[in-house]
């Protein structure tokens, strides 16, 4: 086990003992970091264990240690470089620094190992030994012949390199047993981002490609890539109702779990409204709920909620319902599945909303196949029987909308809310224009949102060409709501 959880998730149980490991990156990746939560897990299991380096002091450990509320106790520190080997006393000219220095640099590491007997051995740095040796001969055999000091000691081995050698220069890759490569990426606005790949383990099956982490009071906290064909459960596939007899009849049956619901349109046409609606209607139900909130402040969607009779605080205190606020610059695609992941597994959500993709989306501009990482994440919420709301906003008010993304391919249903003018007064239709499960309704709604609440019309007949944005009147037949009241058939 290295100790970091997310790592051990990616390799499948942790690192075969007694071989030699590279974990190589650019300064500040959480190489450190990584190595010393290896080392403390196996103190703590009554391993002896040895940080040996070469470039920071113990001074420096024991204070990213103390950053992490750690304590190095029981765990060898030892500098190979003392203060006092920098005087004049230490200076010779008969050989070239490099060919004493890197013997006696190895020969000290060999005789260290050798009085502590340690388990578990930290090296730190690489780059050190690499500018002693002067060429890539002498320090390939001086690692080899370490490779072979270790095995025969029957330690585990984490070799730290900062990357500091020629671009491509991998011949540590072909000596370790293992690499971990850990990577710090700069954005045009927000925090770093940092991601780590297994880029080889001979033994052992791992999940490779990409997986975000950050760095934590703890160490590192690793979001292993979801794969969703990994991640099944059984469920029940009985329609479930939005809590609006008129919006389950244009979805056919209400919302099947397993499936997703996009609910596109421009700003202010009830997207928002309507999904919080559907969420209520499970957690009347005594479901649980996650709502990730990108766009709105969530002060702002509780007080509006509630304007709207649909007071979501009630559930938010009982912890029936999770309202995360979510700041898109500081989040990465793998923690937010983390996160999703989290709620649905541990707090036993059915209900997940994602307000809005137009955020999410936008907060990571530089994520290349961000749309595949929300496949696979909605992918991952139907194997679990989970109902789906994603809002999607829409570019414009009326005529040809337009959406930066067109993802409704990836949604099972799909509910397009417009608006329309009638009668002097700007109106709001919903419709369903796809669903997987069921066969729909192909009519087109007046959507009402007011302080009672929502309310959905009979099918409007008397206009044509609303979805274009571009309405047509043929004739009144007193299917439109009132402007006044919502007597009739109008539910609530």
């Amino acid at each position: 086990m290295t100790g970091t959880w997310g790592l051990d998730q990616v390799l499948r149980g942790g690192i075969t003992p007694h071989r030699l490991y590279l974990v190589e990156g650019t300064p500040g990746s959480g190489k450190t970091t990584l190595a010393l939560k290896f080392l403390m897990v196996g103190r703590d299991a009554g391993e002896p264990a040895l940080y040996i380096t070469l470039s920071e002091t113990v001074n420096e450990l024991k204070a990213v240690a103390q950053s992490h509320d750690w304590t190095l106790s029981g765990i060898d520190l030892f500098e190979m470089v003392p203060e006092d080997e920098f005087s004049t006393d230490h200076e010779q000219s008969l050989l070239h620094p490099s060919e004493v220095e890197l013997g006696e640099t190895v020969r000290g590491i060999i005789e260290l190992v050798e009085k502590t007997n340690p388990t578990r051995v930290v090296l730190d740095s690489l780059s050190e030994l690499r500018l002693l040796a002067q060429n890539a001969l002498r320090y390939r055999r001086q690692i080899l012949a370490l490779k072979h000091f270790f095995a025969r000691r029957k330690c585990t081995v984490l070799m730290l390199d900062d990357r500091t050698a020629e671009p491509g220069d991998l011949q540590l890759h072909s000596i370790a047993h293992g690499v971990i490569s850990l990577e710090q990426l700069a954005n045009n606005y927000g925090s770093e981002r940092r991601r780590l790949r297994v880029v080889k383990m001979r033994g052992l099956k791992y999940h490779g490609g990409y997986h975000d982490f950050t760095i934590e009071r703890g160490g590192l906290c690793v979001y292993p890539r979801l794969i969703a064909a990994h991640h099944h459960r059984d469920y029940s596939i009985e329609p479930v109702t939005t809590g609006l007899p008129q919006l389950d009849a244009l979805l056919g049956d209400g919302l099947v779990p397993g499936t997703n619901a996009l609910l596109a349109g421009p700003a202010g046409v009830g997207k928002t409204t309507t999904a919080v609606r559907c969420m209520i209607a499970a957690l009347k139900r005594g479901q649980k709920a996650a709502y990730f909130l990108f766009d709105e402040r969530l002060s702002t969607l509780l007080i509006r909620s509630r304007a709207l009779d649909m007071d979501l605080q009630p559930y938010v205190d009982s912890g029936q319902l999770e309202i995360r606020q979510i700041d898109p610059a500081e989040l990465s695609p793998g923690e937010f599945a983390s996160a999703v992941r989290i709620a649905v597994e541990k707090d036993d959500v059915s209900v997940v909303v994602i307000d809005s993709l137009n955020a999410y989306l936008h907060a990571m501009p530089s994520d290349d196949f961000l749309v595949l990482q929300m496949h696979e994440l909605l992918s991952y919420l139907a194997q679990q029987g989970v109902v789906s709301l994603m809002i999607l906003g829409q570019h414009g008010v009326t005529g040809d909308l337009r959406s930066d993304i067109d993802i409704s391919y990836l949604a099972d249903t799909v509910l397009l809310l417009r608006f329309f003018e009638a009668h002097g007064e700007v109106r709001k239709s919903i419709s369903v224009i796809k669903t997987r499960t069921s066969d729909h309704e192909h009519s087109i709604r007046e959507l009402r949102i007011d302080k009672n609440g929502i309310s959905i019309g009979e099918p409007i007949r008397s206009f044509s060409g609303i979805l274009s944005g571009s309405p047509v009147y043929n004739r009144t037949n007193g299917e439109l709501l009132p402007l006044d009241d919502h007597a009739g058939a109008v539910e609530r």
